[in-house]
């Protein structure tokens, strides 16, 4: 028989066709609240630039702190935005920094609203925001689904980005798992029902694993110090992709781990203070690493 038509006569499948209208409903508004209507105020900036991924993006971004500082640059998970995700980190910067938050292709205010679903498309998208200031390369944090982004950025542009921090990252593609629902919610007319950012946010994570699979041979390129901030009782993110990054980041210069006990997955709303720690190590690597660079440096002498 057919797979389509196995499909078609399942219990559940038709099931879910029955569930999904009040489902919907009930995800709709969950949804909506991930959407921030912030702009700027007197301690953040909105700013864009013209991105050359796709048929090109105008990605919107928060921008706060020092304009000459070191560049840290800070990336969500799904869905969500800058506004929803990092004010609170933007409006603590510590002096000497520059401090970024994005709203990735698909979301927020950058245009137009098609999603990036490749890793290695997300990563270009944010790789024109790479700065190098005083012999120091950009920071990037990223949150659960921009674990794996900020992690596929510095495979790919080693001489661009100083290091990054994995905030209760989705790395491991063995711990994916699409629920059977998400396959049908992808599926017009239905997906039309979705709110754009549910729909988008959905897709990202339907094509995850398989984007995982190809991050992972990469991981063992990254030559940065790294921090892992992950909370033992993530519900969404499981603490084991830890031991898969472990396992993996083999090459990076460091690699360091700050495990929170009870923690859950929320950490840019309830471990503000870690997630700085983390950024704060790295950036005092980098720094020491430019020192012992100059300090090896022979003296430029004239004639």
């Amino acid at each position: 028989m057919p797979k389509k038509v196995k499909i078609l006569r399942s219990f559940r499948f038709w099931a879910t066709i029955v569930a999904l209208p009040f489902l919907l409903l009930g995800c709709a508004s969950t949804f909506f609240d991930f959407e921030s209507d912030f702009v700027s105020d007197e301690f953040i900036q909105r700013e864009t630039i013209s991105v050359d991924v796709g048929k090109g993006i105008e990605l919107s971004y928060l921008r706060s702190g020092d304009p000459s500082g070191q560049r840290v640059i800070f990336v969500n998970g799904t869905p969500g935005d800058a506004g929803g995700n990092w004010v609170d980190m933007l409006r603590g910067v510590p002096e000497g920094f520059e401090f970024i938050a994005i709203d990735r292709p698909g979301f927020g205010l950058t245009k137009p609203k098609k999603q990036l679903v490749a890793l290695d498309d997300q990563a270009a998208a944010i790789a024109p925001l790479f700065v190098e200031r005083d012999g120091r390369k950009t920071i990037l944090a990223g949150h659960s689904l921009g674990g794996p982004i900020v992690a596929a950025a510095a495979a790919n542009y080693p001489d661009q980005v100083g290091g990054i921090a994995v905030l209760a990252g989705a790395l491991d593609p063995e711990l994916e798992d699409v629920l059977f629902i998400q396959y049908i919610g992808n599926i017009p007319p239905i997906s039309w029902l979705l709110p754009k950012v549910a729909r988008h946010s959905n897709r990202e994570l339907i094509a995850l694993e398989d984007e995982l699979r190809l991050l992972e041979p990469k991981l063992a390129t990254i030559t940065q110090p790294v921090v892992i901030v992950h909370g033992t009782e993530d519900e969404l993110v499981p603490y084991k992709n830890v031991p898969f990054m472990q396992r993996t980041m083999t090459n990076a210069q460091s690699l360091d781990v700050i495990k929170i006990e009870g923690m859950n997955h929320f950490l840019q709303w309830r471990q503000r203070d870690v997630i700085m720690d983390a950024v704060m190590s790295i950036a005092e690597q980098l720094k020491a690493n430019h020192e012992d660079i100059t300090a090896a440096s022979p003296p430029n002498v004239s004639p």
